[in-house]
């Protein structure tokens, strides 16, 4: 057999069992739902959203994060980003609720978004979770669920244990609110998870093709069955609803099948395979580059250039090949006949 026949069994191999690597196996944790829509009304409305809107990860364009100094964003440069955003996307997935993103609900209701979903950075922080917790009583409409972390385990930021403990604590406070927290998909397979599993109400893993040596050179069809078929295992073992955060191709730099014409494949791909649902649904990834990415160095690795360009559009809020394609989304909800 020769290499590429091996990679291509391999992929197909992969591709038929991937449910198998996010929890298929003996012994692997579950998780049962704690609370329903009926008790928790925002839980209806992220379904609601997840069936009908149009989720982006967003990031503002002015945050950035250079030598673990962070330059904060204003009001002005959130209202340019989301009013660019907005003809394509009625619904956000964000990763911080401070720095000046706490004025991003309050611009993103102005603006005639429909969803959004409140990422925390640090949910040890007490003034950030505060933060949005406010964001979400003064929005009811408009938040639909709190994230609580982005990749922490994976990162070595904290342990399960510690971030089990933390979730509950939370739902404590705002018991009606839905909360999760977002890792790359294999972390929630891993027994040690088991603890965080349980205390989510919905799913955000981040499922990345592009960081699976099978997929390169591969077509992109082959990359969004691997994300659908890697949901289809969460949802055997996850009864909550589930939103993909992050997925998807950087156009830069070159090489390593990094293009704007990949990018956008991959995502027509996406969407003729992943039709959203009131369960499952992905988010695009991300709104915007960030420049100061392609420095930044990991707690579990060095530095990766192509980090600075996972955006639909560039750093000048200019569209790629990939937001180009889409068909803009009605104003406004469409009025039954």
């Amino acid at each position: 057999m020769t290499a590429q026949s091996r990679v291509r069994a391999s992929l197909a191999a992969l591709l038929g069992v991937a449910w198998a690597t996010v929890g298929a196996a003996q012994g692997a944790p579950t998780a049962s739902c704690h609370h329903d829509d009926a008790s928790r009304p925002a839980l209806a409305r992220l379904r609601e959203a997840l069936a009908t809107d149009r989720f982006i990860t967003y990031e503002p364009t002015a945050i950035k994060v250079i030598n673990g100094q962070v330059t904060s964003t204003d009001a002005a440069s959130i209202r340019a980003d989301l009013t660019v955003l907005r003809p394509h996307f009625d619904a956000l997935v964000t990763y911080d609720a401070v720095h000046g993103a706490q004025q991003i609900p309050g611009i993103a209701a102005a603006l005639g978004y429909r969803a959004l979903i409140i990422g925390v950075w640090n949910p040890f922080d007490d003034a950030e979770t505060q933060a949005a917790f406010a964001a979400a009583r003064a929005y009811p409409k408009l938040v639909a669920g709190v994230s609580l972390g982005n990749e922490l385990l994976f990162g070595r930021r904290t342990d399960a244990a510690r971030l089990a403990a933390r979730l509950a604590e939370l739902h404590a406070r705002a018991p009606l609110l839905p909360l999760s927290t977002s890792e790359p998909f294999h972390i929630y397979s891993e027994p040690s998870g088991e603890p965080v599993l349980g205390q989510l109400d919905f799913l955000l893993p981040n499922v990345h093709p592009v960081f699976q040596p099978w997929f390169r050179g591969a077509p992109a069809a082959n990359s969004a069955q691997f994300v659908v078929n890697v949901v289809e295992g969460l949802a055997a073992h996850f009864c909550g609803p589930i939103l993909v955060k992050e997925t998807g191709v950087p156009t830069a730099p070159p090489g390593g099948d990094f293009s704007e014409a990949a990018q956008a494949d991959f995502y027509a791909a996406l969407r003729q395979r992943f039709p959203p649902g009131r369960e499952r649904a992905f988010a695009y990834f991300a709104a915007f580059d960030a420049p100061w990415r392609a420095l930044d160095v990991t707690p579990v690795g060095p530095a990766h250039p192509e980090e600075a360009f996972w955006g639909l559009y560039d750093a000048q809020r200019r569209p790629k090949a990939a937001a180009r394609a889409l068909a803009p989304l009605a104003t406004s909800p469409p009025v039954p006949p």
